[in-house]
């Protein structure tokens, strides 16, 4: 393949940190930490140790539940030096899906955080766990997770025996020599699994997408580079580090670069603002909705943000109107949209930098280099000419190995000749720009009509009182489904369906007109910041029966 790299994920840092040592690798202005790439390329070896020292092997799952902690991105790096699986936990996971998670992993080791806000990890955990109350520290024995065997916890927490302490972990690490660490390092393969990421399971259960070295680092390079990236940038990184967003497309890409990580520990729009300030950050990666609260949260001109040059919006669609006001409120005149899914390492495409605003508020960009892409027929399969309604599908050297103990469900993912279907709609013209135009299974189909959310979604963020809205499908006795809309109104405004509906009168097909409308003050989110529209299906469709 053209331009890829052979190289692990411990590798990649290590030659950054040799390259520009003094350089700021990892800062986290919460709590004050500013390290260079020689002090985090140190953290993490120490880190490696550690586990190593508690017993992890190569290839052994280790599950990481936390928020944007530092601790968090010691763990991506010094583990994958040692050849662990870092299977990464959802911080908005309960005890259900907590329990499902390490066993269908088959985690040895769970790393996790005391307490967040008003969620408790460990009374979740001992939910899962009660064993953690009457065993010693390497002694656990779970009758419904017999795979796991330690327990990591980040804090000060000590009357707990079944449990190490982080801290204590990395300490165990001094029995461990560097000769030790540089001969696991030299052991690993460019294509072993070092990740596992479970899909949102929003239909099923989620499914375990395993993905490489080679995978992750190749698309992380892809990545910066559209971006520009170079070591003089700094990146604020908001987004959940869980999520490919936040672990390929943002943390991995900034060491490939060489650029400056800043990282929130959780999105909030002020604190967003005020480091972009004071951390002159050059580029921010986000999804619509936290663009969306920084750009209407009433403090947001105090903040100079005139150091942004580029970033990334992805994981949902962009409204034009919002990515018009990244541009030009937010000072960043070179963002970027990007496309992609989680089985594709994430990113398939993305706009260009350079492209002319038309496209880059209208398609999701072109492939990447070496990405192959097209647009199928989501029923024979066959390929479709250019502006023709679709699925997208995509062939890589960046694609999973596949879900993790579910081979029906990888053979339905990816054909026989390797092309993996994303069950995203969309279309692409003659010069190769893809539009993503829906999910096949938010389709709405109301009387035979195909109506497609995204469109109509589009057209009502022209009004200027919409904060943000939604469109999904409620089911309905006489025309199958019928749309509705659930909008955010901007702070101080008023609006009733009388008023939406005249709007939409004569500028969009009668059928399209939401048949209902709700008024919401938030919307049903998942931690990396994507709305759950099955949630909101859930929450209206018993009011229209």
């Amino acid at each position: 393949m053209t331009g890829f790299k052979e190289s692990t994920i411990g590798d990649l840092l290590r030659d950054t940190a040799q390259r520009q040592p003094e350089a700021d690798g990892l800062v986290y202005p919460q709590s004050s930490i500013r390290l260079t790439y020689a002090e985090l390329y140190a953290n993490c070896r120490s880190v490696a140790k550690g586990f190593m020292a508690l017993g992890i092997k190569r290839g052994d799952p280790v599950s990481v539940w936390t928020t944007n902690l530092p601790e968090w991105v010691y763990l991506q790096f010094g583990l994958s030096m040692i050849g662990a699986v870092f299977v990464t936990v959802n911080t908005s996971y309960k005890s259900s899906e907590l329990e499902y998670i390490l066993r269908q992993s088959d985690s040895t080791t769970l790393v996790f955080m005391e307490q967040y806000r008003d969620a408790n990890f460990y009374e979740i955990l001992r939910t899962v766990l009660p064993e953690l109350e009457s065993c010693s520290s390497g002694t656990l024995q779970s009758e419904e997770l017999p795979k796991l065997k330690n327990i990591v916890y980040i804090g000060e927490r000590t009357e707990t025996p079944s449990m190490n302490s982080f801290a204590d972990v990395v300490a165990l690490g001094a029995n461990i020599s560097d000769q030790d660490l540089d001969q696991r390092m030299a052991s690993l393969d460019v294509h072993d699994i070092i990740n596992m990421q479970y899909t949102s399971g929003t239909t099923g259960f989620p499914k375990g997408v395993m993905l490489t070295h080679y995978n992750i680092v190749n698309n992380a390079r892809m990545v910066g580079d559209v971006m520009g990236l170079t070591p003089d940038d700094r990146l604020l990184i908001q987004v959940p580090l869980f999520h490919c967003f936040g672990c390929v497309m943002s943390t991995l890409n900034s060491v490939y670069h060489g650029s400056t990580m800043v990282v929130i520990e959780q999105f909030n729009p002020i604190d967003a603002l005020q480091y972009i300030e004071e951390e002159h950050c050059t580029a921010i990666n986000g999804v619509p909705t936290m663009f969306i609260a920084m750009l209407n949260h009433k403090d947001f001109n105090r903040y100079d943000k005139s150091s942004l040059r580029t970033g990334i919006m992805a994981g949902a669609p962009c409204p034009v109107e919002v990515m018009d006001q990244v541009r030009e409120r937010m000072h960043c005149p070179e963002v970027v949209i990007a496309f992609g899914l989680t089985e594709s390492s994430p990113v398939m495409t993305m706009t260009r930098r350079d492209d002319p605003v038309e496209l880059r508020v209208s398609t999701v960009g072109r492939l990447l280099p070496d990405i192959e892409g097209k647009i199928v027929d989501p029923i024979s399969g066959k390929s479709l000419p250019p502006n023709t309604q679709g699925e997208i599908v995509t062939r890589s050297a960046c694609l999973m190995k596949g879900y993790y103990k579910m081979e029906g469900a990888t053979r339905d993912a990816i054909d026989a000749e390797g092309w993996l279907h994303t069950g995203d709609l969309g279309m692409v013209d003659e010069t190769g720009y893809f539009k993503v135009t829906g999910r096949i299974k938010e389709m709405i189909i109301r009387g035979g009509e195909n109506i497609y959310p995204r469109e109509i979604e589009e057209f009502l963020h022209g009004y200027e009182k919409i904060n943000d809205v939604y469109i999904v499908g409620i089911p309905d006795k006489k025309y199958g489904e019928q749309p509705l809309a659930v909008i955010k109104l901007k702070e101080g405004q008023t609006a009733c369906e009388d008023e939406l509906v005249a709007y939409c009168q004569d500028k969009i097909a009668r059928h399209k007109i939401p048949r209902y409308w709700e008024f919401v003050t938030d919307f049903p989110m998942t931690a990396s910041g994507k709305v759950q529209k099955f949630k909101l299906v859930e929450e209206f469709s018993e009011a229209y029966r």
